[in-house]
């Protein structure tokens, strides 16, 4: 009876006191509730049936220390939303909230067919600056997916008026006070099949494991012309001279179709191959093509067309390349384009001349070319603009796109989707729209150039690979 009466003296005398028991239990679901904050970097979204295929990349990246969780669509689409990209968007500020994620992925493009449908959702914006002969009511917009929350920090649905049309500038009709500001940083591999994801994962490793320290990442090719021949400057040179003078220790050539350096395709195709860490062409796209203006003169060069990535031969020397053009980037073009004569002469002239009848968009095409082109674009999927006022063109630069080497060179953002996300938060904080204004003023074109622009690529990428 003693030896169980001492024992309990013990026991009483050894236990923490009840408040320090609570305070601990208390502490212990603050450290819990940080580390689920914190849980993951990186949210790599993707049809589930190509998962499989993803999961090397998911591995590459967490031996370079990126938490990354890898989630099928199928998962996603159990969220609540009016419409499947709302519940992606849904899922995408679930993840940020409850794990922390800073960087998304979105894996998958058209599907093939007639009917437009989809690998991975899409929206659609309706900012009908630029209509007419281009019948622009609409676009793609992967910002959509990275601004989470407007300036109240409520879920930004970029359906304010709430008539079932997002992002809407148009008479009459518009979704006021959207935020804009990406809140996660958001990648695109538009992907038409699991074997053009197998391509971009190995050459995005084969990229960021052996692109640091080597002579090729330091070269810059940059080409360029008259943009605009009825203006005094020759914008695309101008453009491309001001993103050099941001970026430091690289050996640059330039392509200029005003020393002769620049007379067609070929010449972009020949310097790639040599090896580049940037590629930078400013100048006139469609979904089909690139190309430019001799001086003083409305002669086209030679284009750069999708057939002719062919040539590309720079394997394991991948740019990060920026496009400088309309509609370059325009994801949800098909070859069924070509055979919708039925549509009537005009509409299919349409089709035909703005080269939506491309099997895939340029920026896609360079980004998943098998043994060459780059390893990651930055374009337009509508008609660019990157704050060009051409009613009262001064020979000013755009703007945009050098923000990004800024914003890379001398602000030191080298994360690629990190630098994507900061250009466009300070272009909007130079250019702050005004809501109020008609849909064909300077506003709607500062909401469309920043909707439009668009990363197809991993969001996580170091700049010049891992060190």
């Amino acid at each position: 009876m003693k030896k169980i009466i001492v024992a309990l003296v013990l026991l009483i005398m050894l236990a923490p006191p009840l408040g320090g028991n609570v305070y601990n239990i208390k502490n212990f679901e603050e450290n819990k509730s940080r580390a689920a904050i914190d849980a993951y970097d990186f949210l790599i979204i993707a049809p589930d049936n190509w998962l499989d295929s993803l999961q090397p990349f998911v591995d590459f990246k967490e031996t370079h220390g990126v938490k990354t969780k890898l989630v099928g669509l199928s998962e996603c689409l159990k969220m609540n939303g009016r419409d499947d990209a709302e519940k992606v968007k849904y899922y995408i500020k679930y993840a940020y909230d409850t794990w922390g994620i800073k960087y998304v992925l979105l894996v998958g493009g058209r599907k093939p067919g007639f009917k437009e449908r989809w690998y991975m959702p899409v929206r659609y914006v309706h900012n009908s600056f630029g209509g007419g002969f281009w019948g622009e009511s609409r676009f793609l917009s992967d910002l959509y997916f990275a601004d989470l929350y407007d300036g109240n920090g409520k879920f930004s649905s970029w359906d304010t008026n709430e008539n079932g049309i997002f992002g809407e500038w148009r008479n009459g009709s518009v979704d006021k006070n959207i935020d804009l500001k990406p809140d996660v940083y958001v990648g695109r591999w538009p992907a038409r099949s699991e074997e053009e994801v197998k391509i971009v994962v190995e050459k995005t490793i084969d990229y960021e494991e052996h692109a640091h320290g080597s002579t090729w990442a330091r070269r810059i090719v940059v080409a360029a012309g008259d943009t605009y021949p009825e203006y005094p400057t020759y914008e695309g040179e101008v453009t491309t001279s001001e993103a050099l003078q941001y970026l430091e220790g690289y050996n640059v050539t330039k392509l200029y179709t005003s020393d002769g350096t620049l007379k067609g395709w070929k010449d972009i195709v020949r310097e790639v191959n040599k090896g580049c860490g940037i590629l930078y062409l400013d100048g006139h796209g469609n979904p089909m093509s690139w190309t430019t203006h001799m001086p003083n003169s409305t002669e086209w060069i030679p284009d750069f067309k999708v057939t002719r990535m062919m040539y590309l031969k720079n394997n394991g020397m991948y740019p990060i390349c920026v496009v400088g053009g309309c509609h370059n980037s325009q994801f949800n073009v098909s070859f069924s384009n070509t055979f919708k004569i039925y549509k009537g002469m005009d509409e299919w002239y349409k089709y035909l001349y703005k080269g939506e009848n491309s099997p895939e968009c340029w920026s896609w095409w360079i980004t998943r070319k098998m043994g060459g082109g780059s390893v990651a674009t930055l374009g337009c999927t509508a008609l660019g603009y990157t704050k060009e006022d051409k009613k009262s063109w001064d020979g000013a630069t755009t703007w945009l796109e050098p923000h990004f080497f800024w914003e890379y060179g001398v602000n030191g953002s080298v994360i690629i989707g990190e630098t994507w996300g900061k250009a466009i938060t300070a272009y909007l904080n130079r250019y702050p729209i005004d809501w109020d204004s008609p849909p064909e003023s300077d506003s709607a074109i500062d909401a469309k150039t920043v909707e439009e622009w668009i990363l197809f690529g991993d969001p996580t990428l170091p700049i010049g690979g891992y060190s």
